[in-house]
């Protein structure tokens, strides 16, 4: 399971479901003391991308447990990192920060097969 470096990071809600992250994240990718580590930049602009309507009630996409994950995600993609990839560490990234298995399961499983607009 990856880890994030202790750097405080704020998220500025832009509206809807948009945000901007303040501060850098850093993700150690794959496992803890794979030295493989991917940042966040401080700036970057993100969605948490819960569909409008039943869902919302069940995933709010304002929970500050999946903000630092759904910037990972995003990040990841912009990259050039493919869906499943992403997703793994979107995966790992809502563990971290205390999500339920069963919740990172839907999550994971939408981001990782699904696009919504």
């Amino acid at each position: 399971m990856g880890a994030y470096t202790d750097a405080p990071v704020i998220f500025e809600r832009l509206g809807g479901i948009q945000y901007r992250q303040h501060g850098a994240t850093h993700w150690e990718i794959g496992r803890k003391g794979s030295n493989y580590w991917f940042e966040v930049d401080d700036g970057t602009l993100f969605d948490v991308s819960i569909p409008a309507g039943p869902l919302r009630l069940i995933f709010d996409p304002h929970d500050p447990r999946y903000l630092k994950a759904a910037a990972l995600h995003d990040e990841l993609l912009r990259q050039g990192f493919d869906r499943v990839t992403a997703a793994g560490a979107f995966n790992q990234a809502l563990n971290a920060d205390g999500v339920s298995a069963a919740r990172r399961f839907v999550m994971t499983a939408a981001v990782a097969f699904f696009r919504w607009s």
